[in-house]
């Protein structure tokens, strides 16, 4: 510190480059020089600013491990210490992630407890591996190994390697030099130059859809009216083993928000108010949920064969466009993924964008994308925009005035012309949307075993065309025998197939989220509810019903449910001996005389004139002999 220029402790920085991967000084107390993998000679960047109001000048020089052990004390914590990451990430981060491989019987002569370079296992970023199995991305904890290699320095490996890209002018400048942006910049608090290039890895690598009915209940709603759709995609996310060190997004519904719908597009209202209940409910699940993506239809059914749709989206037009790749950008931007390996704690985005469209022969078909985090970060600084064509993206001019101020660098994107060089070119004043996707795999699991257990209820937000009701649910409840329905401890036998008709039936995103807005269920309630039907154990056990059955808000669903069951229609015995006799003999008299004396092939009574049924021997209505 005898060399700084009143240096501010609380803005000093260290960082293993002249730029980026900057860490505060102050985040590292409590850890030793050993502990942080430093030693004699290593290069390590400081910079501060100073405590006056005066410029000051950052320092960078060489710092050897005594010089440096002064300046630990003991306490703080690093702040991405304290994240939470997804449990996939828990479960990668525990894992070596190598890939095996067999004893190469031609190039092999060790034993068979032997190993050698032909059959040594390979890193999960292996170019070759990745190369000859077709698979374009690096997975996100691949990518992460290869920036950390276990051949790199402790002190590299205990500073988080991925810096989140932000194209923003840094307001106030480090350098405190210049009235702040826009009034004034300068090379330390510009954006440098962006060269657009396809992102070597990716958050999610499969999407995978729990079951077909799924999708087939959210097309009924284009298929009736012919309106593009869209839904936020509810589930999970899980190590996929198609990839190394694979992530796979399975959905496990969709929540279907409040929307217009139009034949080429739809409108929808962001935020949308319900999400945080949505979110909230989700998490609750046996398996906690969350939002992992978002789903739209594009289809447009050919007109000379409605059976088929038009194949619009291909590599000759654009498979995603400009103003849906700005779309997914910004909701990507806002759903980062939480990340031990970044030091804001917060890295990029796992929401994934998938459409249903057609495909070449006419049917439909999913199609699922992320954007890259250039996209993100050029969406963060207003830089881009949609054009009239769907395959192009433009640059925005920039702007300094006041109050809409916007920096645009230069930026620049590379291809192979016809001669199979690769040429950089000016990106500005547009370039292709290609160059901000990343592909996602998608499909269906062989062996189906969604949470929910069916989607039959009606679907929320789909007013005129499915209507969600109370009443529809107690009819339904009424129907299935849910208020005789008891715990297994006192369920009769062969009635326990009862239980599991409802817990099958109750099993339903849609209804549960539903219920969870009739003001029935107390909030403790509804995390019964929808952890109780979305046990794994469920459909073969029914005993996993009596939490539910047990709570004070199913109790007060089965009241509603008996109250407005229909009541039994009494007998016609039963009619007649609450009826005065009196009444019935003149009913009887005014029936005979409507149909006149003498009737053919009936039998009159001659106390009360009924007529019976020529072989009754006494009279349907007084009862005495005929």
């Amino acid at each position: 510190m005898d060399t700084t220029e009143n240096a501010d402790e609380k803005t000093l920085t260290i960082s293993n480059q002249p730029r980026g991967n900057e860490v505060q000084l102050l985040s590292l107390k409590g850890r030793s020089l050993k502990n942080l993998g430093l030693s004699h000679g290593d290069l390590v960047f400081v910079q501060y600013k100073s405590k006056q109001s005066g410029p000051s000048v950052p320092s960078e020089s060489p710092t050897n491990a005594p010089e440096a052990s002064s300046s630990l004390g003991d306490s703080a914590k690093r702040p991405w210490d304290s994240v939470t990451e997804d449990t996939v990430d828990v479960y990668w981060r525990s894992q070596n992630g190598q890939i095996p491989r067999q004893k190469d019987v031609q190039f092999c002569k060790h034993g068979p407890k032997g190993m050698c370079d032909y059959c040594m296992p390979l890193e999960p970023y292996d170019a070759s591996y990745h190369a000859s199995n077709g698979i374009k991305h690096l997975s996100y904890h691949a990518y992460l190994r290869k920036l950390t290699p276990k051949t790199a320095s402790d002190a590299t490996a205990a500073l988080p390697p991925l810096n989140p890209l932000d194209y923003r002018v840094k307001v106030p400048c480090p350098t405190a030099n210049h009235p702040p942006w826009p009034a004034g910049f300068c090379t330390a608090c510009q954006p440098s130059a962006i060269t657009l290039q396809s992102q070597p890895f990716r958050m999610v690598d499969h999407l995978e859809i729990a079951s077909q009915d799924i999708i087939e209940r959210f097309l009924q709603a284009w298929r009736r009216t012919g309106l593009q759709r869209f839904g936020w995609l509810i589930g999970h996310y899980e190590p996929y083993d198609k990839v190394p060190m694979g992530i796979k997004a399975v959905v496990e519904a969709i929540h279907e928000p409040p929307q217009e719908g139009e034949l080429d597009g739809l409108t929808l209202g962001l935020p949308w108010e319900d999400e945080q209940r949505v979110r909230e409910l989700a998490d609750r699940s046996s398996k906690p949920l969350t939002i992992v993506g978002y789903i739209f239809t594009d289809l447009d059914p050919m007109e000379e064969d409605r059976t088929k749709n038009v194949y619009k989206r291909n590599p000759q037009s654009f498979v995603m466009s400009s103003l849906e790749a700005i779309f997914a950008a910004t909701l990507q931007r806002a759903s980062p993924t939480s990340s031990k390996s970044s030091p804001t704690g917060q890295f990029s985005s796992r929401l994934v964008t998938a459409i249903l469209t057609a495909t070449e022969d006419g049917l439909v078909d999913v199609s699922a994308y992320q954007v890259s985090e250039q996209a993100s970060a050029m969406v963060e600084a207003d830089m881009i925009e949609a054009s009239v064509d769907p395959a192009i993206v433009r640059v925005k001019e920039e702007d300094r005035s006041a109050d809409s101020a916007r920096y645009v660098p230069d930026v620049f994107f590379t291809y192979k012309n016809e001669y199979g060089l690769e040429v950089k070119k000016s990106a500005k004043p547009a370039f292709p949307v290609e160059y901000l996707m990343v592909n996602v795999t998608h499909g269906f699991p062989q062996n189906p075993s969604p949470i929910f257990q069916t989607v039959k209820f009606p679907i929320e937000n789909r007013p005129g065309l499915e209507d969600q009701a109370i009443d529809k649910v107690l009819s339904q409840l009424s129907n299935l025998g849910a208020p005789d329905i008891v715990d297994s401890k006192h369920t009769k036998p062969g009635e326990a197939h009862k239980t599991l008709e409802l817990a099958n039936w109750l099993s339903d995103w849609h209804l549960i989220s539903f219920l969870g807005t009739t003001q029935l269920f107390s909030p403790d309630d509804m995390k019964v509810l929808i952890h109780t039907v979305t046990s794994p154990t469920l459909p073969e056990d029914s005993s996993q019903l009596d939490p539910l059955l047990a709570t004070e808000g199913w109790q007060t669903l089965m009241t509603f449910t008996r109250e407005s069951a229909p009541r039994a229609v009494p007998s016609a015995s039963a009619v007649d001996d609450e009826i005065p006799q009196e009444v019935l003999d003149q009913i009887a008299a005014e029936e005979a005389a409507s149909r006149g004396p003498g009737t053919p092939g009936v039998k009159t009574c001659p106390h009360c004139t009924f007529e019976n049924d020529p072989s009754r021997s006494d009279c349907d209505v007084c009862g005495l002999p005929l």
